[in-house]
């Protein structure tokens, strides 16, 4: 039976890969951060841990119980926890920045971490990172955010090739718009951070604000979280993955759009991507 970890499970995407991983025979060791979602999932039947990532103590604790549970040994990691903090880049104050790293960057990568310790000592394993869109398309708006993604993305390439021939494999997911509870969560760090007030960008974040608190899906194109994960499975069951999965339409487009543009015309419809949010387009 293989094995896995998967960051971020309270909903979303975390949570329907480890049902659909359930579902096909692994052993998924589930994890969240808050004690209410970890029983929750194990009332529905799943091997749930408290972990957030933020907290090496809970990272080395989550890896000493799957090893004790396994004998040893871990198939594969999927780095799935994030959120994403909304704002011009000239209104992000420190702390939310730091906050958005620790969570999307330097959690992720001492799990990856702590992962590969396991699968250099078996000789195999697979690390699955959950990037986005905004992690090669860089819309306004979403500067720490965008960030943080386009890290993960430099960090798994680099990584993938310290792992050539290894056994271990090493693949990004990369989704556009899915229906979750990304908005909502953002809304929150969207508020405690940014001082709408004072910025001067005011009158378009009450755009910003629409777009977050809208019920529904907010962009063309939106998939379901179900959806997303499947595309996750495939990823972790292929022979051979590949170094990118993208999900949704929105990202083959602009997949293509930034290796056929010029930087001035991609950034052109980077703008009108988001022109209900504050930006024109022009």
């Amino acid at each position: 039976m293989k094995s896995i970890l998967i960051t971020g499970c309270s909903s979303g995407i975390g949570y329907a890969t480890a049902k659909q991983l359930q579902q096909l025979g692994w052993r998924v060791f589930a994890s969240c951060r808050q004690p209410a979602d970890v029983a929750r999932l194990q009332a529905e039947g799943l091997e749930c841990l408290l972990l957030d990532v933020t907290d090496s103590a809970h990272i080395a604790a989550a890896l000493a119980h799957i090893e004790a549970a396994t004998g040893g040994t871990l198939d594969a990691l999927f780095c799935n926890a994030g959120y994403g903090q909304t704002g011009a880049v000239e209104d992000i104050p420190r702390p939310a920045l730091r906050e958005q790293y620790e969570t999307n960057v330097f959690g992720t990568w001492e799990c990856i971490v702590a992962a590969m310790r396991v699968f250099r000592r078996q000789g195999h394993g697979r690390v699955l990172v959950n990037s986005s869109i905004l992690g090669f398309a860089a819309m306004p708006w979403r500067g720490a955010y965008n960030s943080s993604k386009f890290a993960l993305e430099g960090l798994c390439d680099t990584l993938r090739g310290e792992t050539h021939g290894s056994g271990i494999f090493v693949s990004l997911v990369e989704p556009g718009p899915i229906a979750t509870r990304f908005r909502p969560n953002a809304l929150v760090k969207f508020r405690q951070y940014i001082n709408i007030d004072a910025s001067v960008h005011r009158a378009d974040y009450q755009a910003q604000l629409q777009r977050l608190q809208k019920e529904g899906d907010a962009a063309p194109f939106t998939l379901s979280a179900d959806a997303c994960a499947a595309v996750c499975v495939k990823a972790l069951q292929a022979p051979r993955p590949k170094a990118r999965y993208a999900v949704t339409v929105p990202t083959h487009v602009f997949w293509y759009l930034k290796r056929l543009l010029p930087t001035a015309a991609f950034d052109w419809a980077l703008r009108r991507a988001v022109s209900g949010q504050g930006k024109n387009g022009t």
